[in-house]
C-alpha cells in the first residue's frame, strides 16, 4: 500500500527545499514520496531517484515522468552521483524497508549515504511502529545515532497503514 498523503507530507516538508541542490531518492516505489519532491525542487537542482524493482521503477516514471528513476542499489550512490554531475549532496529521501535489511546491506547502504551526503546535509526515512521493536529495527535505530550527528523522530503518522514516523538526521 502506498504511503498516506500524511507521510509523505512529513517526509518532505523537513527538508531545505530553498538551498538543497543536490537530492537523492532511495525506493521510489509507487512514487508518492517523487512526486512531493518534485513539487518543491529548485529549479537549479538535480535529482534522481534509486529503485531496484523495474516494475517499482516503472510506476514511479508514469507516476513523475521528468524524474530520472535508475534500476540501481541504493548502496551504489557514490557512483550515480559521479554520473549525474553531483558533486554533494544535500539531501536524501528514504523509502527503503530498512528493517527487512540484513545488517550487512543496512551498513552497507549507509556507509556510501555518508560517503555522498555533505556536512549538515539531510537524510529522512521512515519506519512503522510495529518494526521498531524488532531486532533489525532497534538495530538500525542504533546504527542513525552512531552515524549522524543528529537524529530526531517526527510525530507519528497515524493516518497511514500501518503508523509510521520519520527519522530526520543531519550530517
Amino acid at each position: 500500500m502506498p504511503s498516506s498523503p500524511g507521510l509523505v507530507k512529513t517526509m518532505v516538508e523537513w527538508f531545505d527545499w530553498d538551498n538543497a541542490r543536490g537530492i537523492v531518492e532511495y525506493g521510489p516505489g509507487t512514487g508518492v514520496f517523487t512526486e512531493g519532491i518534485v513539487q518543491r525542487l529548485h529549479p537549479d537542482a538535480k535529482f534522481f531517484a534509486i529503485e531496484r524493482s523495474a516494475d517499482l521503477a516503472e510506476l514511479t516514471r508514469k507516476r513523475c515522468p521528468s524524474v530520472d528513476v535508475l534500476e540501481e542499489s541504493a548502496d551504489d550512490v557514490v557512483r550515480l552521483c559521479q554520473n549525474a554531475g553531483i558533486d554533494q549532496v544535500d539531501a536524501i529521501i528514504c523509502g527503503l524497508p530498512w528493517a527487512s535489511f540484513p545488517e550487512s546491506l543496512q551498513r552497507s547502504i549507509l556507509d556510501a549515504t555518508l560517503d555522498v551526503l555533505r556536512p549538515g546535509g539531510q537524510f529522512a526515512t521512515f519506519a512503522y511502529w510495529q518494526g521498531v521493536v524488532l531486532p533489525a529495527g532497534m538495530r538500525f535505530s542504533k546504527k542513525l545515532r552512531e552515524s549522524f550527528s543528529e537524529v530526531h523522530r517526527s510525530p507519528t503518522v497515524w493516518r497511514n497503514v500501518p503508523p509510521a514516523f520519520v527519522y530526520r538526521c543531519t550530517k
